[in-house]
């Protein structure tokens, strides 16, 4: 409430009027509605009062403080709102990154093939980056076939970062699952999930009076998004070689799980080229393309930039950090800076640090895409 508008009750002692039948009744005074959070203070008030606070300031604490948080949402808004423009500023003169590794091509004709024959298809998506893990061809690929979402690695990224994607994904009625691979949350869910999904299969088969069938499901995504790791820790064992980097995974592999669940276990596909150059630089941050397709450098600096931006994070994240302090939003200023600061001069090994720092978490788990409002 503002401090203008507020003033202190006044007494009458002037006689009360009297009262009749021919007396109408007097319109009620307007109340105002106060914040719920005020409200929710008033318990303790006269307390605070009592120390030397009078109501009007605590009013205008309460005011204040609803105004700091309206700051904050309006800046982590403009964040995400101008984070593309800002990227496709930043790569404008960038080599592009490309990679696009022979086996790719040899399994993506399998791979399309193979889907014909798939009763449910679970796509792995890095949960950092869901849309720019998102192959731009899958649509047209599976057709009408149920198609279950998992976000892996969804303990790289925050509540409010997971929460905003749950929404995204549950208005536009898609199935989704968050995933740890690693550790194997989620593994349970998205089994059972997908036996719900293609059960109808063998209900048709019943009909017509054959016998059921394992379900079959295709893991599709990304290189190094962890389709290996989940199929791995789903089926309590390590079935399917799997590592860190990207082209692990280099043939389609059949494995089964229990006695009612087939999965088909696929090499990372990419476009065979990537012309959404902000969607590639968020691929080479997370790891999740080869290495010899982009600048170290680069990346690296872009990377400060947005971090230096992002409302979680921030510069200060970077002075904790490094013990050195940041003299602007320059991306390849602190690249070099820090490179003189604990590398002899070597940004590409600064470079590395910091990429290897954001993989790792060392800034905080924060996700580089937002659903678009």
């Amino acid at each position: 409430m503002a401090a203008a508008s507020w003033a202190a009750p006044t007494t009458s002692f002037a006689p009360a009027p009297a009262r009749g039948p021919w007396r109408t009744k007097a319109a009620p005074l307007p109340i105002r509605t106060l914040p719920r959070r005020v409200l929710l203070n008033a318990v303790g008030e006269s307390a605070m009062v009592a120390s030397g606070d009078t109501l009007l300031g605590l009013y205008e604490k309460e005011r204040l403080g609803l105004l700091q948080y309206a700051d904050d949402e309006s800046k982590e808004e403009r964040y995400w709102e101008t984070l593309d423009a800002d990227l496709r500023y930043w790569t404008r003169s960038l080599r592009p990154v490309q990679w696009y590794p022979g086996h790719i091509a040899k399994t993506e004709k399998e791979l399309r093939e193979q889907l014909r024959l798939m009763d449910v298809v679970i796509e792995i998506r890095d949960a950092r980056i869901p849309l720019s893990t998102s192959h731009p061809k899958m649509d047209s690929w599976l057709g009408n076939r149920k198609r279950i979402i998992v976000l892996n690695r969804e303990d790289m990224i925050s509540t409010e970062d997971r929460n905003a994607w749950a929404t995204y994904f549950a208005n536009q009625g898609t199935k989704v699952v968050f995933s740890n691979g690693q550790l194997g949350m989620g593994t349970m869910k998205l089994g059972r999930m997908a036996k719900s999904l293609a059960s109808v299969v063998n209900t048709k088969r019943k009909e017509k009076g054959l016998l059921p069938r394992p379900v079959r499901a295709g893991i599709v995504g990304y290189p190094n998004v962890g389709k290996s790791s989940l199929i791995n820790r789903l089926l309590k064992r390590r079935m399917c070689p799997a590592a860190p980097r990207p082209g692990v995974t280099r043939e389609l592999k059949w494995v089964r799980f229990g006695t009612d669940l087939e999965l088909l276990d696929s090499p990372g596909i990419l476009p065979m080229r990537i012309s959404d150059q902000t969607s590639a630089i968020k691929l080479a941050i997370c790891d999740d393309i080869g290495e010899r397709s982009y600048d170290f450098a680069d990346v690296a600096a872009i990377l400060v930039q947005m971090l230096i931006r992002h409302p979680a994070v921030g510069s200060e994240a970077f002075r904790r950090r490094y013990r050195i302090d940041v003299d602007s939003e320059c991306g390849k200023t602190f690249v070099t800076k820090l490179s003189v600061h604990l590398f002899n001069g070597d940004t590409s090994q600064a470079s590395f640090r910091i990429l290897s720092d954001y993989r790792k978490g060392k800034f905080g788990w924060v996700a580089l895409e937002r659903p678009p409002t």
